[in-house]
């Protein structure tokens, strides 16, 4: 089976990086007709010389989707599988990324399933077979639950496993990282003796292995990853402890948050002062504490009138970093050069780049579109980008590393498959639009976007003046952590600004009919029809949710919102087209080992804003 080799270090760094709506690898499937309930589960076998393991789901539409490992030690991944279909007994799939395909039919007690394995014109005989748990009698010494922290490149994350064996003595376990909302990813190659014990996590691409304490609390170890730079590949070592936890630690950390009773709806006005007090203890002891370093800038428009105030060490004009808010700017671009008729939504990727960076595919490829609401079937991130400099890692990946990656994986995309969510199929879109107006992706935000809007303090290179606003940033342990420099990667992360300004953003999206562009500015003109354009709703990424031109759409809500993280900032910003009512929430702290305390608040907010029980704000 020939699988290439995961840059798995750098994903777990972008991964932190998008606190939210991430997840480690989207399982990717068209749904079947029929469905039997018995058919979800486990089935490990054999692909040529090399274990592999097939996990089939069915999600509670009734949607088909798979995904496979190859249980390789030196290099364990998860692929997904695609075209997932089932006709009676039968079961086809094919793995896109490596360009293989697998039909076969599952035994009548669906206990295996049997058939052909084709790559790259070779086929075999593959055999599968339905893995069963039976729950050992008397637990192993490392079975439960286990809690520990992994610092990423200036980040940290909750690592959660829980443990099992079963009646034959074979242990296994399930990988949770609640910061960046992911459950249940499950781990191979479990092993447990005299004292050692050690896992692979193929949807992670780590290994981590270590020893049980002598009073088997704690599980002392490190987890491996693997590297890729430009000089070669190597494997990157980091500490990794576990504490034994109880199960109602386990259950806390998966249960729901508090609520605080539903007040009337407030408005814009008395936002400020309802705030003082639901954010009293934060500001004492949390998250805004004076030791922390730490302060945040919050904007809000309701119903005509808009307000901009601080907490902390902020001020209303205080710049941050905006992350992957960033990517509702390029959407938003991509929007004007369509109603300017200089590009088309449905439009190859491939024509907007420079002349031979990459084959026409055969079939369908990726379109402008595609790369705009997450359908490109793109990786979250390429795999060519060097961390030596961990603390700016994109600083030094240009254009021309993006289009030699691009040139290498191609542009196919015959399914329209889901992507998960990175920064590299927006960085592409930015590099395409900038290349197809003949100029740079700033000077191109500046003369469509923030010139006509007015917006002075949204850019990519902060002038003098600006860099005095520019608060220090902080990492999750209220460290400081340094700011991030994007080139090839600007349309996906690049953006700095303030609250205000990001609230006329924000206020034209909500009322563009509204909208008085800058004078002289050259895209004020198509800008209107533009906004309307790039919020219309085009592909279902979760329940209730659709993603637009880069802004995500919550149905029950009526929110478009995005959030954003760095190394050391951290946003969120939602407008609501029905309830009239916006707002943005910058901090200058990456999301913290709690998770996202930004997301949180500017949820409580919009739960103010619209009259609801707010998410509560002890934290």
């Amino acid at each position: 089976m020939q699988i290439p080799v995961p840059a798995v270090f750098r994903r777990l760094a972008v991964k932190k990086m998008l606190p939210a709506i991430a997840a480690m690898v989207a399982l990717v499937a068209v749904a079947a007709a029929q469905q039997k309930p018995g058919i979800p589960g486990d089935y490990a076998g054999e692909i040529g010389a090399q274990q592999a393991t097939l996990h089939l789901k069915i999600d509670a539409a009734g949607a088909l989707s798979g995904a496979l490992d190859h249980l390789d030690p030196h290099a364990p991944w998860m692929f997904t599988c695609a075209d997932v279909h089932l006709d009676g007994q039968t079961l086809s799939f094919s793995v896109p990324s490596v360009n293989a395909t697998f039909m076969g039919e599952f035994a009548k007690d669906g206990g295996s399933l049997s058939g052909t394995w084709t790559q790259k014109g070779s086929s075999w005989f593959v055999s599968f077979v339905r893995q069963q748990f039976v729950p050992a009698l008397k637990p192993s010494p490392v079975d439960g639950i286990w809690l520990g922290v992994m610092p990423v490149a200036n980040t940290a994350t909750r690592i959660q496993i829980v443990v099992k064996s079963d009646i034959g003595g074979r242990e296994f376990c399930t990988l949770d990282t609640p910061d960046l909302y992911t459950m249940n990813m499950g781990c191979t190659n479990v092993a447990f003796h005299d004292g050692g014990f050690s896992f692979d996590v193929p949807t992670a691409g780590v290994h981590w292995s270590g020893t049980l304490a002598a009073d088997g609390k704690s599980l002392a170890g490190s987890v491996t990853a693997k590297l890729l730079t430009k000089s070669g590949a190597q494997n990157i070592v980091t500490p990794l402890t576990f504490a034994r936890q109880s199960t109602l630690a386990a259950e806390k950390a998966r249960s729901a948050p508090a609520y605080d009773a539903a007040l009337p709806p407030v408005s814009a006005a008395d936002l400020q002062s309802v705030l003082d007090r639901d954010l009293a203890g934060a500001l004492k002891s949390g998250e805004l504490a004076p030791a922390t370093g730490t302060g945040v800038s919050i904007a809000v428009f309701a119903h005509g009138l808009r307000r901009v105030f601080s907490y902390g060490t902020a001020k209303p004009d205080s710049i941050y970093e905006i992350g992957s808010i960033t990517k509702t700017f390029t959407g938003l671009l991509l929007s004007q050069m369509a109603a300017q008729g200089r590009v088309r939504l449905n439009e190859p990727v491939r024509e907007l780049l420079p002349p031979g960076t990459v084959a026409r595919p055969q079939g369908a490829e990726i379109t402008l579109l595609d790369l705009a609401t997450q359908r490109s079937g793109l990786p979250p991130m390429p795999d060519n980008i060097s961390l030596a400099n961990i603390d700016n890692p994109y600083a030094d990946y240009h254009a021309a590393d993006l289009l030699a990656y691009i040139g290498k994986h191609g542009v196919a995309n015959p399914t329209a498959a889901s992507s998960p969510f990175g920064s590299l199929g927006f960085g592409l879109l930015g590099v395409a639009l900038a290349n197809r107006a003949g100029t740079s992706y700033a000077d191109l935000l500046k003369e469509e976007i923030t010139g006509p809007l007015g917006m002075k303090d949204t850019v990519l290179t902060l002038s003098p003046e600006q860099q005095l606003r520019f608060l220090p940033g902080h990492d999750q342990f209220h460290g400081p952590a340094k700011a991030w420099d994007a080139d090839a990667l600007a349309g996906a992360i690049s953006l700095r600004s303030t609250a205000a300004d990001l609230l006329v953003y924000l206020e034209a999206s909500l009322h563009p009919e509204n909208l008085k562009p800058a004078a002289g500015s050259a895209g004020a003109a198509t800008l209107a029809a533009a906004l309307r354009q790039s919020l219309q709703p085009q592909t279902e990424v979760a329940p209730e949710m659709q993603i637009a031109l880069g802004w995500l759409y919550q149905r029950d809500t009526g929110n478009y919102w995005h959030n954003g993280a760095t190394a050391a900032y951290s946003s969120y910003a939602f407008f609501n087209p029905k309830g009239d009512y916006a707002a943005v929430v910058l901090l200058n702290g990456s999301p913290g080992v709690n998770g996202s305390f930004v997301e949180v608040l500017g949820r409580h907010i919009s739960q103010r804003l619209a009259g609801k029980p707010a998410i509560s704000l002890v934290y």
